[in-house]
């Protein structure tokens, strides 16, 4: 059984709408995932991406999150429900969301939010380099997002 996150960049203008379109579209995408990934307009992480997001946002509310943005890289966004809600909604930022999550991973300290991560249960040292790899993808993906002006759409299959 498949379980992750897939992003992929666009035009603001390419963005479909409504739910349906949003699933044909990232269905299609998925299927030249590795093509995509090659261009530098996709990126994945499998099972992770919930620890992922805790990275980011872990401590904000002890004031230890760098920026509003922490929050907007695995599960901020618009999110597009499915009309009968039983599927994970798919998320949308729109260019300037994405030039603020570009923004924070840049200047983020990736060993300082392990560290605040790592004063919670399940953080094993032998990860870190499998979370700092998936760190440094998303730094790139966004950062590559960013500079075209696209918009960021995120599919989440359980």
């Amino acid at each position: 059984m498949s379980f992750h996150m897939h992003l992929r960049a666009t035009a603001p203008n390419d963005v479909p709408e409504d739910y349906s379109s949003l699933r044909d579209f990232m269905w299609v995408a998925w299927e030249a995932h590795p093509e995509e990934y090659a261009a530098g307009i996709a990126d994945s992480i499998d099972k992770d991406f919930g620890r992922v997001d805790e990275l980011y946002t872990k401590g904000v509310d002890r004031g230890d999150a760098t920026s509003a943005a922490s929050t907007l890289p695995i599960f901020g966004g618009r999110h597009v429900h499915s009309p009968t809600k039983d599927q994970p909604p798919f998320v949308i930022l729109n260019p300037a969301e994405v030039r603020g999550v570009a923004e924070f991973l840049r200047t983020v300290s990736f060993d300082e939010r392990w560290e605040i991560a790592g004063t919670h249960d399940g953080w094993e040292d032998e990860n870190r380099s499998t979370f700092l790899d998936y760190h440094n993808d998303l730094r790139t993906f966004y950062q590559r997002a960013a500079q075209a002006g696209h918009a960021v759409i995120k599919a989440f299959r359980y």
